[in-house]
């Protein structure tokens, strides 16, 4: 596997929606410094990933985090916890689970022809 010349981090895909302010978005990044390991293999120029948040510190709010990454189809994480902090790490969680299901889906795991190639050879007909 070779190493990404520009790895995507947190810090620097993240962009806080509606619900918070750019001053909650250090605090927001540090809740998902976990995520910098998966996203180091991908690109920063290809990656974003957006937190937002409806109707906060409310009963019925609702914490959506989405993540694009360039090739990859979108990933939609929601959370209703009604703790922010637990609802934040709720769909840290589900976004880190979601792209190791995609990355698990395209490795070749199962299928070795596909895994490596190796020439055939020729065999010396039996007497």
């Amino acid at each position: 596997m070779t190493a990404v010349a520009d790895p995507a981090t947190v810090q620097e895909c993240l962009r806080v929606g509606h619900g918070f302010s750019q001053g909650d978005r250090n605090w927001i990044a540090e809740q998902f410094a976990t995520l910098d390991h998966r996203l180091a293999g991908f690109h920063a120029e290809s990656t974003e990933i957006e937190v937002s948040v409806k109707d906060r510190e409310a009963r019925g709010q609702k914490v959506t985090l989405e993540c694009w990454i360039a090739g990859r189809d979108k990933i939609v994480t929601t959370s209703s916890e009604e703790d922010l902090h637990a609802a934040l790490h709720d769909v840290r969680d589900d976004l880190r689970r979601r792209l190791d299901d995609q990355k698990t889906r395209q490795e070749p795991r199962n299928n070795r022809h596909l895994r490596e190639h190796v020439e055939p050879t020729t065999l010396d007909p039996l007497p």
